[in-house]
């Protein structure tokens, strides 16, 4: 008798709208997690079509007996390309001047440092080892950031990647590819895993911010 309220009508209603709702949370935490990774595959899919071969996550020597991290090196036609990635949201107020850079997202402001000389450090760290190969650096801005007053140097969004590094003509690259496949594996046997490299759980996707 003592249990027959939790049986009533109005009771499994409630408990079905909970359990529904709970449900529906599940799944777009889940679609969420799912559009996530697709999108970072996507970029990574877009940064890749511009190179012949590259490497990810790694660390080159900086010549004082440490080393940087890399987010890619990438072999293109017009030589090696560094890319410091930044998934920055917002409007991002920089330039080559500034200590720090802002962006800013509706009431939320944040502040980082200027990436200009962490930058031109991993390109002299390539070029150290790259001989006659030419090497660029580029700090590549995902789709969630807008320089509302303009590009600081070195800076590119992911969409104009394609453009200012046109993806490479196959056949007349070959000549170019066979002149500096060695210097290219040489770079290569110099780098290493990079500790910052991980993949992230279906988790850390559902949850993640």
């Amino acid at each position: 008798m003592a249990f027959e309220p939790f049986a009533s009508t109005e009771n499994r209603v409630i408990a079905g709208a909970a359990a529904a709702a709970i449900g529906a949370g599940i799944v777009y935490y889940i679609w969420r997690a799912a559009r996530r990774r697709g999108q970072r595959r996507e970029l990574h899919e877009s940064i890749l079509s511009i190179s012949f071969d590259h490497a990810q996550d790694v660390l080159v020597p900086d010549g004082n007996g440490g080393s940087m991290h890399l987010d890619y090196l990438l072999l293109t036609s017009r030589g090696l390309l560094v890319v410091d990635l930044r998934d920055v949201p917002g409007n991002i107020f920089g330039g080559d001047q500034m200590t720090e850079w802002t962006a800013m997202e509706g009431a939320r402001r944040q502040t980082f440092p200027n990436p200009q000389g962490a930058l031109y450090d991993r390109v002299a760290a390539v070029r150290s080892l790259a001989g006659d190969l030419n090497v660029e650096g580029r700090i590549l801005f995902t789709r969630r950031g807008r320089f509302p007053k303009g590009l600081p140097r070195w800076t590119l969004m992911v969409d104009s990647l394609r453009t200012e590094f046109p993806p490479p003509d196959t056949h007349a690259f070959e000549s170019w590819l066979a002149r500096y496949r060695e210097t290219w594996d040489r770079v290569r046997g110099e780098l290493t895993e990079s500790p910052l490299r991980r993949s992230r759980s279906w988790f850390s996707e559902v949850f993640l911010e």
